[in-house]
């Protein structure tokens, strides 16, 4: 008999944010219902995120300010959206 080994792939979370870096990303926050669409410059072993051109949303999806640079807490990030266009 003939053993089949099986290859699977691992993907760390923290590596898929790294392939992110000079992309947008969609960052949908937990607890402010704000979310925040911009291109991901730098980000930290706690997720905090810097992003620059960044448009802020409110929760119901409308259009709330433009900012050329900010930092994000990452103890408050909910979900992350690689290339998302934010609220639609």
């Amino acid at each position: 008999m003939s053993e089949q080994t099986e290859t699977t792939t691992t993907v760390l979370p923290l590596e898929i944010i790294d392939k992110c870096i000079g992309s947008q990303i969609h960052v949908i926050m937990s607890s402010q219902d704000k979310e925040f669409v911009g291109k991901l410059v730098g980000f930290d072993d706690f997720v905090n995120m810097v992003l620059e051109d960044v448009t802020e949303y409110a929760s119901n999806g409308e259009k709330v300010t433009t900012r050329s640079k900010m930092l994000l807490n990452g103890n408050h990030i909910a979900m992350l959206v690689p290339g998302g266009a934010g609220p639609q």
